[in-house]
């Protein structure tokens, strides 16, 4: 077992910063550096200790290698792939292959898939997959994903062949006799093998891998987007587990509590009888020392409206501490009730050792679209600084009835924009400020947690606007990093609203060619809120567009926010046009990122749209060095060390990108 796993194993499962700096040495003593989880480590920091890149040789860095998955139809980039005993393990495509790549040469050495279903055919989230779960049985490494069709497949992880005693046959034409488990039949839900659930039921697919704790391997999900929803059925997104050497099931939560379990009284009207969603489509936390995982979900079938479903819809847009184990509640906390924002929560929760007030704390911390980070003791779910319930707007829309109020940290404070009036609209001249109030007029604007409006409803306005809207504030594609060794959360994030309007729920239904479902919702997300539009192709409100905020938890203080990348040409013509000096504006792009022992490095572009990876001073967030790359990091980023030498991997697209100094390219003499 190398160092890197040592270290994961033993500490909760984040190295404390003494021991991170104790083993620093030796552990770049050591030929590998290995990335374990999509996230690196259980609690997905995407901390690594490799320091052989540094500024002072960042600029020198190549490409070595490029893998290319386009023969197998991947495209998002969202896949971070693990790497673990000295080889890269992905998935790529919309089968979800599963993929071991040599990291010396990027030489594929096998792929594996598993026949085409029905179930898979219809997943909206095919090419989603976001990694690989590894484990070993026996002394014997085990690739474990789930497939676009709800399938959990264990693979060996040498030669990707199905993990003999793993798992049923399952009666579909092809699938192997071993080494795979078909999760619908422990949702309990009527359905198919081979098509799945009738889609007047629901949906449910995965675009996460599972995590191992232990002996456990714990299951998440994802449903159909919610804004592409109109009938009010569908499956809940329940958690599964199963023991990882026979695949036997072991414990299931019901993410929509059943009457007698604890939150079924925030159904007010037995919508749990056939509501849905609440589904864990971000990756799910582990902390395999307290035998602990972390759910982060989303909110209940429908985004926008949800009168056929009144309460405070536990455990919908929830962080949940669930014993690996058992499946028992540890605790849970809502960030937001009756979500009707697409607030669900978008990325893994991060877990990290800190010190509050001269307390040691075991933390667990959920980055939300809405602009806010959410801390807690990951042991008790005692809040790190208290979150205050405060009012909040309510809705005109017939038939719907929101929370009184919502949940408001007092720490840290917002990283970007929350809510939008007239003061944060462009003002760099009196002409540009009174085109974007022109702009907006159109559109109802205020405080975050502003309702939907009925189309025609609201004083002739168009639409609602959320600020942050649906994607952020943060988001998945970027996910937030943290260095334990001094208790930093770098966060990306981008300023950017949505405009929202409610139609009837036939006229909404005529948008979607196989809705699930069979009974109208009363309301449900219209077409043609269209967006504000600036006339002179810049944003209507103000910059930045997108930045990193540093945030020390320690303290709850943000210590430093930059913009990311460079103002984009279309903002530099009329900023040069007017003479102005408004200084960067940020390229309005959610930014990818890893954090080394010796710098943040994150993914964007400069002015003209190269694309560009940046190396950033921890403590300052000055940009140190600079590098042209063959294109931006999708949804995440890695740094690993092999062979001797680190490696920094880029998800671009259909491609992985491997940059590395010129003595780790193949063929090279250097080590």
């Amino acid at each position: 077992m190398t160092i890197k796993r040592t270290i994961l194993q033993s500490i909760n499962p984040i190295a404390t910063a003494a021991l991170v700096l104790a083993c620093s040495a030796s552990v770049m003593a050591q030929d590998s550096v290995e990335w374990f989880t999509l996230g690196n480590d259980f609690g997905h920091t995407r901390f690594s200790p490799a320091e052989e890149i540094t500024v002072d040789n960042f600029e020198d860095l190549e490409v070595v290698w490029e893998w290319d998955g386009a023969s197998m139809g991947a495209s998002s980039g969202r896949a971070t792939p693990s790497y673990i005993n000295g080889m890269l393990y992905t998935v790529a495509g919309p089968r979800r292959h599963v993929v071991a790549i040599d990291p010396k040469t990027g030489e594929t050495i096998w792929s594996y898939r598993l026949p085409n279903t029905a179930r898979w055919e219809y997943s909206m989230r095919a090419d989603y997959g976001k990694g690989i779960g590894y484990d070993e049985v026996d002394g014997r490494g085990i690739i474990y994903i789930i497939t676009p069709g709800f399938f959990l497949v264990a693979l060996d992880a040498v030669t990707g062949t199905p993990l003999e005693g793993f798992g049923q046959p399952v009666p579909i034409d092809g699938f192997p006799e071993t080494g795979v488990v078909d999760l619908l039949a422990d949702l309990g839900h009527p359905y198919d093998p081979y098509d799945g659930v009738p889609l007047e039921t629901g949906y449910i697919t995965a675009s996460s891998p599972p995590v191992i704790v232990n002996d456990t391997i714990i299951v998440g999900n994802s449903a159909e987007q919610g804004y592409h929803q109109s009938r009010i059925e569908n499956i809940p997104g329940d958690i599964l587990a199963y023991d990882k050497t026979s695949g036997e099931f072991r414990w299931k939560f019901n993410v929509i509590p059943r009457p007698g379990e604890y939150g079924h009284e925030t159904w007010e009207n037995d919508a749990w009888e056939w509501t849905g969603d609440v589904s864990s489509w971000a990756p799910i936390t582990a902390d395999v020392e307290n035998n602990l995982v972390f759910v982060p979900t989303n909110g209940a079938t429908i985004d926008y409206y949800g009168g056929f479903r009144p309460g405070d819809n536990l455990f919908g847009t929830s962080l949940i501490a669930l014993d690996a184990s058992t499946g028992k509640r540890a605790w849970h906390f809502q960030m937001v009730h009756h979500d009707i924002w697409n607030y669900d929560n978008p990325m893994s929760p991060i877990l990290m050792d800190v010190n509050v007030d001269g307390r040691d704390i075991p933390a667990v911390m959920q980055v939300t679209k809405q602009s806010f980070v959410y801390a807690f003791n990951r042991l008790t779910g005692e809040p790190l600084w208290p979150i205050e319930e405060r009012p909040v707007p309510q809705s005109t829309v017939p038939g719907e009835k929101l929370s009184p109020t919502q949940p408001f940290p007092t720490k840290p404070a917002p990283f970007d924009i929350q809510g939008i009036s007239i003061d944060d609209l462009v003002d760099w001249t009196p002409e540009l400020r009174q085109q974007a109030i022109t702009a907006m007029s159109d559109y109802m604007m205020g405080p975050l947690f502003l309702p939907p409006i009925q189309r025609g409803h609201e004083s002739g306005k168009r639409a609602a606007m959320f600020c942050p809207g649906g994607g952020g504030g943060a988001n998945i594609t970027a996910p937030a990093v943290a260095d334990p060794t001094t208790g930093m959360l770098y966060v990306s994030s981008r300023s950017a609203c949505s405009p929202v309007q409610l139609v009837p729920g036939e006229e909404a239904d005529l948008q979607y060619e196989l809705p699930t479902g069979s009974t109208f919702a009363q309301f449900a997300n219209g077409p043609g809120a269209g967006s504000p539009r600036h006339p002179a192709q810049i944003p209507y409100f103000k910059p930045p567009y997108s930045r990193i905020t540093a945030i020390n938890m320690n303290t709850g203080e943000h210590e430093w926010m930059v913009p990311t990348g460079n103002t984009p040409a279309r903002v530099q013509r009329v900023i040069d046009e007017n003479n102005l000096d408004v200084g960067n504006t940020g390229t309005g792009a959610l930014v990818p990122m890893t954090v080394t022992a010796n710098m943040l490095i994150y993914s964007d572009t400069e002015t003209d749209g190269t694309p560009m990876l940046y190396a950033v001073n921890k403590a300052t967030g000055e940009t140190e060095a600079a590098i042209e790359v063959p294109g931006r990091s999708r949804y995440g980023m890695s740094t690993w060390m092999h062979d001797g030498h680190q490696y920094i991997m880029l998800q671009t697209g259909s491609k992985l990108t491997a940059m590395a100094l010129p003595a780790a390219a193949p063929g090279s003499s250097g080590h």
